[in-house]
């Protein structure tokens, strides 16, 4: 399981012009799901995303997590993230879980998310989305698990 975490001062999604999920200071997860990935690697996943110190303290380090500053977490499902890119111009998605394990993960993660996080967002499963953000850094960071 796949975590695209930027940090934002701002995130939103819409679908059909219409906003359905958006969030202040926090964070705007990308989630992608290979075969073969679980309910144990999505609890490890959110684990680390609710803990991952991306935001500074008084020092200007960054030592605090988006639940230290109560931040929000937009979750966005991107069936292209576990893309295999190896060769050729044009991405394989073999490793990506099918859509109905995808889709069952990502509301799983979600479910999760907002039994232990006040401020969660979410996109669209298999839904064109527009996501806009404003990355404050910026910062990205890649957690595979």
């Amino acid at each position: 399981m796949i975590g695209l975490l930027q940090r934002v001062t701002q995130a939103k999604v819409e679908v059909s012009d219409t906003v359905i999920g958006e969030v202040s200071k926090g964070l705007l997860v990308l989630l992608g799901v290979e075969r073969g990935d679980t309910e144990k690697q999505a609890d490890r996943l959110l684990e680390r995303l609710l803990g991952y110190r991306v935001f500074e303290d008084d020092s200007g380090r960054m030592n605090l997590s988006v639940k230290d500053i109560q931040g929000g977490m937009l979750i966005v499902p991107q069936f292209t993230l576990p893309a295999d890119t190896q060769k050729g111009t044009r991405p394989s998605f073999t490793p990506a879980a099918s859509p109905e394990e995808g889709e069952r993960l990502y509301d799983y993660f979600v479910h999760q998310a907002k039994a232990l996080h006040d401020d969660i967002a979410t996109g669209q499963f298999g839904a064109d989305m527009q996501v806009s953000l404003v990355n404050d850094g910026p910062v990205t960071f890649w957690l595979h698990v």
